[in-house]
C-alpha cells in the first residue's frame, strides 16, 4: 500500500504552503475533548492504526450516512485492539461534550474504539487541511470558515497517510475495509520480524 506524502495527493485538497513536500509526512499532534470529556491526544493513537472523519452533530445531509459507516467499521473491527477511530467536529462551538455525549449514545460510539471530539476550531481545521488533507476548501479556522466533507482518511502507526475514501460511498467503505486489513498484516509482519 503506498504512503501519501502532500505532492502525491488531490493538491485541490493541499494547503498551499505543503504541496511541493514528496517526503515524510507525518500527521501533525493534537489535542481534542471527546465525548466523555476526557483529553484526547496523539498518544492515545501510538501505535494503533486509525480512520479520521470530520462532520457535525446537526449536519442533514453526508454526516448520517458518513457516521453510519463509522459504525460499522467499529463493528468489524470491535476486538481489534490495534484500529480506532476519529471523529472531530466542525462546529466544536456547538458540539461540545453533553452534545457529543448524547451523539454518541444514539449512535451506538463505543469510548474505547472510537473517540467522537470537539476542541479548538483553528486546531481541527489546521487539522483537516495541513495534516489530514481532507478538505478541499482554504480556509484561517476563523468564524465565517467552515469545511464539509466526506472523507475518510487511514492512518498508520507511523502516523502516515495511507488512504483518502468517500465515507458516503459503499464500495469506498469496502475498499478501506480492504486496505485496512492489509495494514493489520504489514503491522503483523513488522512485529513478528522484530
Amino acid at each position: 500500500m503506498p504512503v501519501y506524502n502532500p505532492s502525491d495527493i488531490n493538491p485541490e485538497l493541499v494547503d498551499k504552503s505543503l504541496q511541493n513536500t514528496n517526503t515524510d509526512h507525518t500527521v501533525a499532534d493534537f489535542e481534542l475533548i471527546n465525548q466523555e470529556g476526557v483529553k484526547i491526544t496523539q498518544e492515545d493513537y501510538k501505535n494503533k492504526i486509525y480512520v479520521v472523519d470530520f462532520f457535525f452533530t446537526t449536519c442533514p445531509s453526508i454526516c448520517p450516512v458518513m457516521t453510519n459507516n463509522m459504525a460499522k467499521i467499529q463493528k468489524e473491527y470491535i476486538k481489534v485492539d490495534k484500529l480506532k477511530l476519529l471523529s472531530l467536529s466542525v462546529t466544536p462551538e456547538i458540539d461540545n461534550v453533553s452534545v457529543l455525549k448524547n451523539y454518541a449514545q444514539k449512535e451506538r460510539v463505543i469510548t474505547k474504539k472510537w473517540n467522537v471530539t470537539t476542541g479548538d476550531k483553528k486546531q481541527i481545521y489546521e487539522l483537516a487541511r495541513k495534516s489530514y488533507f481532507a478538505v478541499v476548501t482554504q480556509g484561517d479556522g476563523g468564524l465565517q470558515d467552515f469545511i464539509h466533507t466526506p472523507n475518510f482518511i487511514l492512518v498508520d502507526t507511523k502516523r502516515q497517510i495511507r488512504g483518502i475514501y468517500d465515507g458516503t460511498n459503499d464500495d469506498e467503505i469496502v475498499r478501506l475495509i480492504d486496505d485496512i486489513n492489509i495494514l493489520l498484516i504489514e503491522e503483523d509482519e513488522v512485529a513478528f520480524s522484530n
